[in-house]
């Protein structure tokens, strides 16, 4: 199976992700007792503008609470301009900071493929940055208790992350996977390697369908056709589709009432049962299931008169 998600390839040179993992290292800032990076650095990461980051976060307000991310305000502001870490005369709005959590969304709502990639070294410098406090406490006795607590109770979530960055890593399949409550991040990707793991044709079925969707199936292989079935008072309309087909041709939107669940068809090979909408990855418990019997492929087909 080819590495063509370009989230964290096998044969990378790990000096060159190690040098990138230190050199953000530089850019977390602790503020309000969370470990924070700012949005310039963020957007310089990506290699996009300050603004396009911002944009994406107001388009989806919804996806960033303060624990995710949030403004500074005009004393923390003047705090990190006094110590340089911000030009005193590069920009007139107070930026926004992203926490652990809010860098992961962003992956998600950056239409980048350099965005996951680099998102994954930006965790990795938060998760090494805190076991680097936690290991010398004893040379952190000014920390305030809050925010010891903090990361001790960050700490907690580290393993989690490892393991999704190394299934991302090796791209092992999965025959099942539960998510639960919350694991926006885990979800989406192991979503995309599905997406990504198809060579000629991606059939969704899923009643409820909408922007979010189209996202994720976006990061589909160059000349890969998709087709979607859903209810007809779906949420996705013409210009959507229009719009979706000029940068990442060829998708079809086609109407059916005959199912409940949702199934994510590859290539006619695989089929997948998915217990939520894609665009709710990550909102609620739910699971994705490999069904290993070839047959069911060609009755939900027969259903769709495929």
């Amino acid at each position: 199976m080819s590495n063509e998600n370009n989230i964290a390839p096998i044969n990378e040179d790990l000096n060159v992700v190690k040098d990138e993992v230190e050199e953000i290292k530089q850019k977390i800032r602790t503020i309000r007792g969370k470990q924070v990076i700012l949005d310039s650095d963020i957007a310089n990461l990506y290699e996009v503008e300050t603004r396009n980051v911002n944009q994406a976060v107001k388009r989806n307000i919804e996806r960033f609470p303060d624990e995710f991310c949030f403004q500074l305000n005009q004393q923390e502001y003047n705090s990190l301009k006094s110590h340089f870490v911000i030009s005193k005369g590069g920009r007139r709005k107070i930026p926004y900071v992203f926490t652990e959590q809010g860098v992961a969304m962003l992956s998600a709502v950056l239409h980048s493929e350099k965005a996951i990639k680099v998102s994954i070294n930006i965790i990795n410098a938060f998760i090494e940055m805190r076991k680097f406090i936690l290991n010398n406490q004893m040379l952190f006795d000014k920390i305030s208790n809050i925010e010891l607590k903090q990361i001790e109770y960050q700490k907690m979530t580290d393993d989690r992350f490892e393991k999704v960055f190394e299934y991302i890593g090796q791209r092992k399949e999965k025959e099942q996977k539960i998510f639960f409550d919350g694991q926006v991040y885990d979800a989406f990707s192991m979503m995309i390697d599905l997406i990504k793991k198809s060579e000629n044709e991606i059939i969704l079925i899923d009643n409820y369908v909408d922007i979010d969707t189209l996202n994720i199936l976006s990061k589909k292989n160059e000349k890969v056709n998709i087709e979607i079935y859903t209810k007809k008072e779906t949420k996705l309309n013409l210009k959507d589709i229009n719009k979706f087909n000029i940068q990442y041709p060829k998708l079809e939107v086609k109407y059916t009432d005959k199912f409940h669940d949702r199934f994510l068809i590859l290539d006619r090979k695989y089929i997948y049962h998915i217990g939520a909408s894609l665009k709710d990855l990550g909102k609620k418990c739910f699971g994705i299931t490999l069904i290993k019997y070839d047959a069911i492929i060609g009755d939900i087909l027969s259903k769709l008169d495929c």
